[in-house]
Parts: C-alpha cells; structure tokens; sequence
C-alpha cells in the first residue's frame, strides 16, 4: 500500500519548487490533496497535471480569513485533514542591515512568520479529533547565520521556534509537527538569490560549490524528507528539525 492512502494534505507554496515536488510525490503516494498558493495560474496548471487527486485554493497566507477559508475548504471536501506541509515562503532582499528596506522586512516576516502561524492555528484546529502531521518548510537559515539576510534569517528561525511550541501543544492531540531545513535548492528562489549575489551565469553556482556535496538539492530530495515526516513512518517524531542540507549544517568544505 501507498504511504498516503486514504489520506488528506494541504500544501501551501504549492505551485512551484518543493512545493510542487511535494504535491507530485504525496499524490503518487495516495494522498488527496489541497493546494494552495497566490500564483492561481501555476496552482492549476498543477492540479490539472496530477488530476482527481488535487484541488486548489488560491490563498494568501498572510491573510488569517484566506488561511481560515483554505482549510474550511478541506474540511468541506474532503471530511478531515490529516496532513498539512506549511511551505509557502519568500527570501526578501540581500542587504545589510542598516540598509534593508523596512517594508521588504515586514512582508517576509508576514509570510514566513506570520503565514506558519496563521496555518498552525487553523490546522491545528482541524486536527483536533483525529491528529496529524504538520510540516513546517524552515531552512539552514533556521539554525545559523548568513550576511545580508536579516529577515529571512529571522524568519526561519522564528518558523523553527513556533514548531517547537506547536509540537508540544498538540502532542495531546497526537498532533505531529516538525521542521524540514534545506539548504539551498534548485528552485525558482535560489535562482532570486543568485540574482541578488550578482550570479548571472547560471553554470557558475558558488552557492552550490559551498555545500559540501558541492551541488544544490533537488526539490524531489527534500519533498521525500516531508514524505517521510508525513507518514506513519515517523509516527514518533515530534518536536524535530530535520536537515536535508548537503551537509552545510555540519561545516564547508
């Protein structure tokens, strides 16, 4: 049997990157899923690729009735909701912070900040009755410091620490909630990143040499990471960061 069957996800930052490869393996895995994101036009072309299994509801997740109406939605279709991965997220600017614009600040801390908490409050809610696993898209920016990205920075270390609380006030409930921590990925954001680091050649990718591994991850490899804690695989982990990282957590080469 399938590791999802007979189960229920909603994904946010569901069109693009992890995301998207997340949405493709839950459902392969059997899952019915829920996607949502601000990008409709790329949320459907999704829905549409992985058939019956998906359907969608574009929603800001700064917006605590987007986010109320986005898992009302999943309750209405599909009864429950056993599974939610809190993905959507943006990288602001790369600027020192004496100079960051302020208003770039507030609109990563409201979606990376805000929309995790606004998605825990709704879920959890939901989850209430039966329990269920939350997946919190955080980052190696969760754990550590990088120049020039005080918000992000802050923001994944803010998501880490609401999964940690999360963790322990659903644990009654059997209510799962854990951290996935990539490091940069090929995705359309670390191509915004590069950009911002002045990379234009996309075959010289010095973010990538500095892993370890000396490549960047592939979304597929942290969406089977959110599979894992998805599953009754990880039926006893609660309360965890876990790295998918090339080994950056653990030091350069």
């Amino acid at each position: 049997m399938s590791k999802l069957t007979g189960k229920t996800a909603i994904i946010t930052g569901a069109a693009r990157g992890i995301g998207a490869a997340a949405a493709r393996l839950f459902a392969a895995e059997g899952a019915i899923l829920m996607l949502a994101d601000v990008l409709e036009e790329d949320l459907q072309a999704l829905a549409e690729k992985i058939g019956d299994q998906a359907a969608i509801c574009p929603t800001d997740v700064t917006d605590e009735a987007a986010v109320k109406n986005l898992v009302e939605q999943a309750q209405a279709k599909f009864g429950k909701v056993d599974i939610a991965l809190l993905n959507a997220g943006i990288e602001g600017a790369l600027a020192h912070p004496t100079e960051y614009d302020t208003a770039i600040f507030d609109k990563v801390i409201a979606v990376n900040v805000r929309g995790v908490f606004l998605g825990l409050k709704y879920v959890m809610k939901a989850m209430e009755a039966s329990g269920g696993s939350i997946v919190v898209t955080a980052s190696t920016a969760g754990i550590r410091g990088v120049p020039g990205m005080s918000a992000y920075i802050a923001s994944k270390h803010a998501a880490v620490g609401l999964m940690r609380s999360a963790a322990m006030d659903g644990a009654p409930n059997n209510i799962r909630v854990n951290t996935v921590n990539p490091s940069p990925i090929d995705t359309p954001m670390m191509e915004s990143l590069e950009n911002m680091h002045g990379v234009s050649d996309r075959n010289d990718r010095p973010l990538a040499r500095a892993t370890p591994l000396g490549r960047y991850g592939e979304p597929e490899e942290v969406a089977r990471m959110m599979l894992f804690l998805a599953s009754e695989d990880s039926s006893f982990c609660t309360g965890g960061v876990y790295m998918v990282d090339g080994g950056v957590s653990g030091g350069r080469r």
